[in-house]
C-alpha cells in the first residue's frame, strides 16, 4: 500500500510518498525518517493508489493544462473530462487514471473506486530522442522528440482536502 505523508520542517510544508504493507509500518517508518529532536512535524498521512504511464510520446508541456484540470475532480469526473478533449494527452491521462482505479480496486480491495478524487496528476517531462535533421553542405540540426511521463494519485474522497473542487457541473 502507499501512503501520502506531509511534514512541516521551519515553517515549510512538503509531502511524501512511502509505501509499506499496513499504517501502523507506515508510521514506524514515519518514525524512523523523522525522529523526534529532528525539528520535523509529520501533519499527517493518507493512503492513496498510485498509477504511473512512462515514456510517452508526447511534450510535457502540451498536457499539462488538462492534467490541471483533472486535479480534485472525483474520478468518474475526471473521465468525463478527457473523454471529450480532443488533445493527444487526453488519451494518456486517460489511460492512467484508469489503471489507478484498476490498482485500488485489484491491489487494494476499494470497493467504490469511482468515488474517490484525483489528488494530483501531473506530467513530468522523461528523456529526449535526439535527431537530426540535414541541412546544407553537410551540416545537420538538432532535433529534440520529447517524451514525458504521467502520474496520477488517487485518494479517497473524505480526504480530498481543503482545496479540491467540486464537481464541474456550472463549468463551462
Amino acid at each position: 500500500m502507499t501512503f501520502l505523508y506531509k511534514i512541516n520542517k521551519k515553517g515549510a510544508t512538503a509531502e511524501g510518498c512511502l509505501t509499506a504493507a499496513d499504517e501502523s509500518e507506515a508510521r514506524s517508518k514515519l518514525d524512523a525518517k523523522f525522529p523526534e529532536g529532528s525539528g520535523v512535524k509529520v501533519l499527517g498521512m493518507e493512503r492513496v493508489y498510485v498509477a504511473t504511464t512512462r515514456n510517452s510520446r508526447m511534450s510535457a508541456f502540451k498536457g499539462r493544462p488538462l492534467a490541471a484540470e483533472c486535479q480534485g475532480l472525483s474520478a468518474s469526473d475526471a473521465l468525463k473530462v478527457v473523454e471529450f478533449s480532443p488533445k493527444k494527452a487526453a488519451l494518456i491521462i486517460k489511460k492512467t487514471i484508469l489503471s489507478a482505479l484498476a490498482n485500488a480496486e485489484n491491489n487494494d480491495g476499494v470497493r467504490n473506486a469511482a468515488d474517490l478524487v484525483v489528488r494530483l496528476c501531473v506530467l513530468e517531462e522523461s528523456v529526449r530522442m535526439r535527431r537530426y535533421w540535414p541541412t546544407a553542405r553537410g551540416s545537420a540540426h538538432p532535433i529534440a522528440r520529447r517524451l514525458c511521463h504521467c502520474k496520477v494519485i488517487l485518494a479517497e474522497s473524505g480526504k480530498a482536502g481543503k482545496g479540491a473542487k467540486k464537481s464541474r457541473k456550472g463549468a463551462k
